[in-house]
């Protein structure tokens, strides 16, 4: 393992002297520079940028924050702001999208129930657009506001193919339910086409004897009820719809994993998405730690023995301000929070391991003269500690290496959940990482009919350039203290707020680099932000 650590510092160095321009057609395995990209980099679409634009953008030294043009306005009036890092890649690795999308049920399809409680439904949003549902709506279809940040890491790749496909995966999967969704006042049946069991209030509940036995009536009479062992479960339909986003995310990467043989798909990314359908918002989020590169990541065991401070690594985040509260809509994901997971993945595959590393977690790395004693270590199925005596297998580089936001899969990387990394294997082997990675995303629900909104709540989505520098209660503080001195009718005002998050986050490049208030350094990441306002998502009258 040290001869993998100098040689990772080897080709570090040999990195910052070539620059990272290459990084853009590596990605190594079938993603090589010989093969099509599947689609150009540029930034996003709603920027309306250029060539030359997107070009003049990219400058490291200037680090020019983008905005939306007076001429174009997004959903919502929802504000969004950009910035290129200050060096650490050619491209911004950082992605958007944001899109109206309309959902319509699958030509072919099974039809659920129908709706006997069939009303008009009038939306609150400007100029009635989306969460309209009408009369007889059947072949108009549902519209759905979408979101979406992705954050690249070796390579902006797959963060260009998701922000350009994701969200057809989602609308092809709410498809599947889109009338079930639209009759609210039935449960989703257990198989489409199913009529909904409506069980009288005053029916009384079988024991599993007169279940077998065909409850009342004689055995063949038409009084006995179809025998049932258990009871069926009710599903809510906001679970249908988390369902479709936890399935939408995984079609995204197989697509990915597919498509890499024929284009050069680099690298990976973490994925942060919103969807606002039917007065509720789905955040969905596969992401955590900042991912690295490999060269960077095979660092760290090196620089923390030799007491060098490592950064600080903060996820993909969402967060609702109303009335200046704060209210997270995502979880963090790091390798030791997913440590169970990890674990015991491995000790039910040992040969992802390549009989190079140990499932089993201790509080440092063990020594050979050690062995025989007994050391403190942890399994899958533990969350306290225990003392167990230290084997050969022991000696292994353990499959979590460090401790919190500093820990590395395989010492390799940082990311535990996201999109892409199919290629990514441990430096100098032949051991893949993606069996560890999980492109399951976690999903919160947010009903916006139970609040009433004011034109300075707002749902921030973010990179982590803007969390590596700016804690929850920073952003809050900022957008109250800016939303309020904005003119109320003014359209741009959350464009401006979302700008003024960049610049909190960038700060002004003095003689030491980058720095923000109280002179702390700036985000030499790539920042992206959107700012999006509440109100137009209240609840439907």
């Amino acid at each position: 393992m040290l001869t993998r650590v100098k040689s990772a510092v080897a080709n570090f160095m040999g990195g910052i002297m070539a620059g990272s321009s290459g990084s853009e057609h590596g990605g190594g395995g079938c993603g090589g520079s010989d093969l099509p990209l599947r689609f150009p980099y540029g930034r996003p679409e709603f920027l309306g940028l250029s060539q030359d634009e997107v070009e003049c953008s990219a400058d490291h030294i200037a680090r020019p924050i983008l905005i939306l043009k007076e001429t174009r306005r997004l959903p919502w009036a929802t504000g969004y702001a950009e910035v290129i890092n200050a060096g650490k890649s050619t491209h911004n690795e950082d992605q958007a999208s944001c899109e109206v999308l309309t959902v319509k049920k699958k030509a072919g399809t099974v039809a659920s129930t129908p709706n006997r409680n069939s009303s008009k439904r009038r939306s609150s949003l400007p100029n009635g657009e989306g969460l309209q549902l009408k009369e007889n709506s059947e072949s108009e279809g549902v519209s759905c506001h979408y979101w979406s940040l992705f954050d690249g890491h070796a390579g902006s790749g797959a963060a260009v193919v998701a922000s350009r496909l994701l969200q057809h995966h989602i609308t092809e999967q709410l498809q599947d339910i889109v009338e079930i969704l639209k009759n609210s006042a039935v449960l989703p049946p257990a198989c489409l086409g199913e009529e909904p069991e409506h069980t009288p209030s005053n029916s009384r509940t079988l024991t599993r004897a007169a279940s077998l036995r065909g409850g009342v009536g004689a055995p063949g009479s038409p009084s006995t009820p179809p025998t049932r062992f258990f009871t069926e479960k009710k599903i809510a339909h906001e679970c249908l719809v988390i369902g479709a986003l936890e399935s939408a995310f995984k079609e995204m990467d197989l697509q990915i994993e597919r498509e890499r043989s024929s284009y050069n798909i680099s690298g990976g990314c973490t994925a942060l998405i919103v969807i606002c359908l039917l007065g509720k918002l789905y955040v969905a989020n596969a992401g955590d730690s900042r991912p690295r590169t490999r060269q960077r990541c095979l660092l760290s065991p090196l620089l923390e023995y030799l007491g060098k401070k490592k950064e600080i690594s903060h996820p993909n985040w969402a967060i609702i301000i109303r009335n200046g509260e704060i209210i997270p809509m995502s979880s963090e994901f790091t390798p030791e929070t997913e440590r169970q997971r990890l674990q015991y993945l491995a000790f039910m595959q040992p040969h992802l391991l390549g009989n190079e590393f140990t499932h089993l977690e201790f509080p440092r790395r063990v020594q050979r003269k050690e062995l025989g004693k007994k050391m403190l270590y942890r399994d899958f199925n533990m969350t306290g500690w225990a003392y167990k005596t230290i084997e050969d297998d022991d000696l292994k580089f353990p499959l979590i290496y460090g401790e919190g936001k500093k820990a590395r899969v395989m010492a390799t990387i940082g990311v535990t959940r996201g999109l892409g990394d199919h290629d990514l294997k441990v430096h100098d082997s032949n051991i893949y990482i993606k069996p560890f990675l999980s492109s399951a995303p976690e999903v919160r629900v947010y009903d916006l009919s139970k609040y009433e909104h004011g034109a300075d709540d707002v749902l921030i989505l973010a990179t982590d350039g803007l969390w590596d520098v700016l804690s929850n209660e920073e952003v809050a503080e900022a957008m109250t203290q800016f939303l309020p001195n904005c003119d109320p009718d003014d359209p741009h005002r959350y464009t401006l707020a979302a700008q003024d998050l960049v610049m909190r986050a960038r700060g002004v490049l003095k003689d030491r680099g980058w720095r923000i208030s109280n002179d702390r350094l700036g985000s030499g990441d790539d920042i992206s932000v959107y700012v999006i306002p509440l109100i137009h998502g209240n609840k439907l009258s």
